[in-house]
């Protein structure tokens, strides 16, 4: 059936992949950077590198990671940096070395660090100067041994190199006193490895290449063990996709989303490394007057990003000024595709926003619109090749069409699981079927809409915030009797924050929550609305009922 929706809605895509093109990832990239080794990898800040350039310096920060740390293969590398140059040149080392890459939200506040890198147990990190005040904090509670320290302006040429580290750290003062006697420079990192032969690992689909961190469909965050194939797969599955629309070696991609959330990760860095094309990293997209003077600098041929943004673009005085007529493909994912923002984005630039679908359990992409599709439909696509999607109820059963039931997802991008925790990854993982936590329905043409969802996280602009670390932050503070945190619906963000509360002390006050979360979450976590009750909904057996908190 999925062959007949495939060639009705986009024709030339096929119903199944090849996944054996590659064995690992390094193959995957070091293909290329050899096929487009002249053309333009990334530009951050006006400095660009070339795939040559970007190959010789993954290479030599491979060969770091190798010779003179001494990391094996499997040991977790933790990336704590914004969209820069040395981030691209980091992921594709850390892979070349045979080791596995953990994201890290650059923004998190110690306790959210220390978390993630007591989880992980990674050995090393590489973190841009201006956040190596949080690794200060936590460091010594971590194994964390080697640690690569970069300013932001480490990768551009003499003297804009040293112009923006002065400006960044002492005209804008964006870089707060650190010490950390053992960091070794990026730029260091690069000269130093650049001595030693760097030796290919022995990699196959089941090694792991990622640990990124969600809070999956309950608790706290955990690392979600991410192999080789389930990314190749992914890629193999997107790209089969996107072929009708995009052309090797003639794509000029925008990454305002930041490389560490899976999105950007695949959509951006993997599958437009294989198409060739020109990445343009952006580091502040919420200085949107420098973002969109950027976008006047380039031809550029592709968009991703969240409803979010897409929206605050429309929104601002200088977007008239951006010219749209090279724009192929506007992809929005990481939370809904608003249909007002769909249509007007279609009007004004003459491109259709189109909604993709996935989760970070998922590599991350499940379905995706039709690249041919008119309008804005209102729904997340249909499955993409190799991956079969289905409704079921609370009992197992398969529902049928326009049926509502919990979305399950079959495919080659599913996780191998969660790190360290097989009790919770068989909660989700049954017979090679994970459940998603989304109820969906499925129509008549194979097209699948989310309509709720079964577990309580909040989607934040497209990050995930889940309800259990809000409520434990909170009642962190001793005034605190009890918490419950819910999203509440959201025009520009989609959901917010809000958090109900039963205060021990009457003299608690929503700053005092507030400031107590700022200090502790990072500020897309941060609660927005506060309201104090004297009781909350519980079960009979004292469970809190979110869900009533939510509909009141």
């Amino acid at each position: 059936m999925q062959k007949i929706w495939l060639n009705e809605y986009q024709s030339g895509v096929p119903a199944e992949v090849e996944l054996n093109t590659f064995n690992n990832l390094p193959e995957m990239l070091k293909d290329a950077c050899e096929k487009f080794s002249q053309r333009t990898a990334y530009i951050c800040m006006g400095q660009a590198i070339s795939y040559a350039e970007l190959d010789k310096k993954s290479d030599d920060f491979a060969s770091y990671l190798q010779n003179t740390l001494n990391l094996q293969t499997g040991d977790v590398v933790a990336l704590m940096m914004p969209n820069c140059l040395q981030y691209p040149i980091s992921i594709l080392g850390v892979l070349k070395a045979g080791c596995t890459v953990a994201n890290v939200n650059p923004l998190y506040t110690a306790r959210e660090l220390k978390h993630q890198l007591v989880d992980s147990q990674a050995k090393a990190i590489v973190i841009v100067e201006n956040f190596a005040n949080t690794l200060e904090k936590v460091v010594n509670d971590t194994q964390i041994k080697h640690i690569v320290a970069t300013e932001l302006g480490d990768q551009l040429a003499f003297p804009k190199r040293l112009l923006v580290n002065f400006v960044v750290k002492y005209i804008r003062k964006m870089v707060p006193d650190f010490n950390l006697p053992s960091q070794v420079k990026f730029n260091e990192v690069l000269k130093k490895g650049a001595q030693a032969p760097l030796t290919a690992p022995d990699l196959n689909h089941d090694n792991i290449a990622f640990l990124q961190y969600t809070g999956g469909t309950t608790g706290a965050a955990k690392g979600v063990m991410l192999t080789h194939g389930n990314i190749l797969a992914n890629l193999a599955q997107v790209k089969a996709w996107l072929d009708p629309c995009l052309e090797y070696g003639k794509e000029v991609v925008i990454t305002a989303l930041p490389l560490y959330h899976i999105f950007a990760l695949l959509a951006n860095c993997f599958n437009f490394i294989a198409y060739g094309a020109t990445n343009v990293l952006i580091v502040n997209p919420r200085d949107m007057k420098t973002f969109l003077g950027e976008l006047r600098k380039h031809e550029f041929t592709a968009l991703t990003g969240v409803n979010t943004l897409f929206n605050g673009m429309m929104n601002h005085e200088k977007f008239s000024d951006v010219d749209f007529s090279h724009l192929k493909l506007s992809l929005g994912g990481g939370m809904a595709v608003q249909k007002p923002v769909a249509e007007r984005w279609q009007k004004l630039t003459g491109t259709r926003l189109l909604e993709a679908y996935g989760l970070t359990e998922c590599s991350p992409a499940v379905t995706i619109n039709p690249l041919n599709l008119q309008h804005y439909n209102g729904s997340i696509g249909l499955p993409i090749p190799s991956t079969d999607c289905r409704i079921v109820d609370e009992n197992g059963e398969v529902l049928g069409i326009e049926e509502a039931g919990e979305l399950q997802v079959k495919g080659p991008q599913v996780m191998k699981g969660y790190y360290n925790r097989p009790q919770e990854t068989q909660a989700v993982l049954k017979d090679g079927w994970f459940s998603t936590g989304d109820i969906a329905v499925c129509d008549e043409r194979g097209y699948f809409k989310i309509v709720d969802r079964k577990k309580d996280m909040i989607l934040v602009s497209g990050f995930n915030v889940y309800p259990n670390e809000i409520e434990e932050v909170v009642a962190m503070h001793d005034k605190v009797l009890e918490v419950a945190a819910v999203g509440i619906p959201d025009e520009k963000c989609g959901e917010l924050v809000k958090v109900f509360i039963v205060a021990k002390d009457a003299s608690l006050n929503k700053e005092e929550i507030i400031n107590h979360c700022r200090e502790n979450l990072t500020g897309y976590k941060v609660p927005k609305a506060v309201e104090f009750r004297d009781e909350l909904p519980k079960t009979n057996v004292g469970k809190i009922l979110r869900r009533e908190l939510r509909d009141s």
